[in-house]
């Protein structure tokens, strides 16, 4: 690969990366205004706690 091959493969990757950092802030905003107190933080906890009850035999679910 050449060096301006590699500048615009970089640069590409910096647009994409500016784009997914934008989508993810403005998630973390969303959670937050709707009560996950630290954001996707706190989704991702809630999530985890979730999946472990489900996995819990005693939940009377099973």
């Amino acid at each position: 690969m050449s060096p301006d091959e590699m500048e615009t493969k970089i640069a590409k990757l910096e647009s994409v990366n500016d784009q997914l950092q934008a989508e993810f802030d403005h998630l973390d905003m969303l959670l937050r205004e709707i009560g996950f107190a630290a954001g996707i933080e706190t989704l991702k906890e809630a999530a985890k706690e979730l999946l472990d009850k489900n996995k819990d035999p005693s939940d009377g679910d099973a």
